[in-house]
């Protein structure tokens, strides 16, 4: 499994941005792929889920200003973030679970979004 992260960036209040993680060595519909963002000094939290049977979950944390997404046929896992504000930044990780074993989870290297005027 590897997944890649990118389309982080500096960012204006009240901006947009897409992040992108393409994924390889496994069987993209076989897996629950998610969202994850991790802020200076604090836990790293859930943002968004695309369960393997296509179902999509929002945590609180970003619900109603992010869309996530998915290309199967590329393999690429998206976030499209609206009218972010400065405490979004962070760190903003994706993550592969096997369906049949979501007890473990890979991960990709992070893109860093920064929120600032």
């Amino acid at each position: 499994v590897q997944l890649v992260e990118s389309g982080g960036g500096l960012v204006q209040p009240g901006g947009s941005l897409r992040l992108s993680c393409a994924a390889s060595g496994f069987t993209f519909t076989d897996y629950h792929m998610s969202w994850y963002r991790q802020a200076p000094y604090k836990e790293r939290e859930l943002v968004a889920t695309i369960w393997s049977g296509g179902s999509i979950e929002y945590a609180d944390s970003m619900k109603g200003r992010v869309t996530i997404s998915s290309n199967s046929a590329k393999n690429i896992l998206y976030l499209q973030m609206n009218s972010l504000k400065p405490e979004d930044t962070a760190k903003y990780y994706c993550s592969a679970r096997y369906y049949v074993t979501p007890q473990f989870e890979d991960w990709g290297q992070g893109t860093l979004v920064t929120v600032s005027e």
